[in-house]
């Protein structure tokens, strides 16, 4: 209620301020326009806007004081007195952009830099985000190999990262190899992109050169609605209606099927990838020049060579981003894996077995009651590198063949 009450009081004193400086502004240009042919620097408009602003800059300044004063005085000053001072702080703003309207100060100047300011700190922020999540992981993950070998990590084929209750307990110190997590996760994403991509983008392709405006009008919101079911829906219908299709299909022809396996997870995320491959293809495709198909058309090729020659390859940067994209998305997909694939670390090829991937495992060792510098906690972020290092591989690539067909077709 008190943070409701201080945006009313920043907002009002804001209104104040911006309809002072834009009147005094209006009257000042007039007054300018009929004493001589001068114009002023700035329009009333931009007035008011550096008016706003100050009103902004001050209380966020004063409140930043008070901020820091709890911090390094270590003084607890109450509310009332951190919403007195930023009103005090805005009006002090308010007064001061009241003060510069005149005929010489050019306020657009200043308004375009404050919001290139704002424009910047926005992409900062993503970029710092970026950099200390980056640098958390990589720092807990030290923290990790100090206690397992690096060696045994990366090559290890067996993962049990319980720790024992008892010191003279079977494996104590866990067992940290993550061949098998990687193997259950490739498998997976393999079985998913096997679905997803050769549907998406052929359902992409009918859309954007087949269909007519009627069905792509149908279609295409039906696709999309794909992308909106939650993914612990994807789990259910695979844990209850696909494995058990599965196990009994596997079983009538004779082979040996898990409960829970590789390839009901796989079939039903590529259904649940399909909408993003589909769609981003789709537009990709649409966003090709009309006269690259004319062109085509004109020199005697069909439909069907025109988009295989011309059309595909044109938006061949997009779709490949857009393939990248399902690629993550399969990759970090923890739910449909937990319901239909199991838990069980197995390091196999073979998609009729229950297999584990690297999210779900990280899921599993931040929940429960450890500590938080154990071996066990800290494999969790070791993990979490090795999915960044495999998503910034693929970015690489993708930007390589995004690069090579776009200086082609630029």
């Amino acid at each position: 209620m008190i943070s409701v009450i201080f945006l009313i009081l920043i907002a009002i004193l804001a209104v104040f301020f911006v309809m002072k400086s834009y009147q005094k502004a209006v009257s000042l240009q007039f007054n300018t326009v009929a004493a001589s042919d001068q114009r002023m620097a700035a329009k009333p408009v931009y007035h008011a806007s550096f008016s706003a602003v100050c009103v902004l800059f001050g209380a966020m300044v004063s409140v930043l004081i008070v901020l820091l004063i709890n911090h390094f005085l270590l003084l607890e000053i109450a509310m009332p007195i951190t919403i007195l001072a930023s009103l005090v702080g805005a009006s002090i703003g308010g007064s001061y952009a009241g003060s510069r309207v005149q005929q010489t100060f050019n306020a657009r100047v200043v308004v375009e830099r404050c919001l290139r300011g704002v424009l910047f700190c926005c992409a900062a922020v993503a970029v710092l985000t970026t950099l200390a999540i980056v640098l958390s992981v990589l720092f807990e993950s030290l923290l990790f190999f100090k206690k397992v070998s690096l060696t045994d990590f990366l090559f290890g084929t067996q993962w049990s990262p319980q720790i024992a209750m008892r010191a003279d307990q079977a494996g104590a110190t866990g067992l940290f190899g993550i061949l098998p997590l990687l193997a259950g996760t490739l498998l997976i994403t393999a079985i998913a992109m096997s679905i997803a991509a050769p549907i998406g983008l052929m359902s992409a392709i009918y859309l954007s050169e087949y269909a007519s405006e009627k069905a792509r009008a149908f279609f295409k919101p039906v696709l999309e609605l794909l992308a909106g079911i939650p993914t612990v829906v994807y789990g259910f219908f695979a844990a209850l209606a696909v494995a058990p299709w599965v196990r009994r299909f596997g079983e009538s022809m004779g082979w040996s099927v898990s409960s829970e396996s590789a390839l009901a997870a796989g079939l039903v995320m590529g259904v649940m990838i399909i909408p993003f491959v589909s769609s981003l293809s789709d537009d990709v495709i649409r966003a090709v020049p009309q006269t690259l198909r004319d062109g085509a058309l004109g020199l005697g090729s069909t439909r069907g060579e025109m988009i295989r020659q011309v059309v595909l390859p044109a938006a061949l940067p997009g779709i490949v981003s857009g393939m990248l994209l399902a690629v993550s998305r399969a990759i970090g997909e923890t739910m449909i894996v937990v319901m239909a694939a199991g838990m069980a670390a197995n390091l196999t090829a073979n998609p009729l077995e229950s297999v584990t991937t690297v999210t779900v495992q990280i899921v599993t060792l931040l929940t429960g009651d450890q500590e938080f510098d154990s071996a066990k906690t800290l494999a969790a972020f070791a993990l979490g590198l090795v999915l960044f290092v495999i998503t910034l591989m693929l970015n690489v690539i993708a930007l390589q063949v995004v690069n090579k067909y776009r200086e082609q077709y630029d």
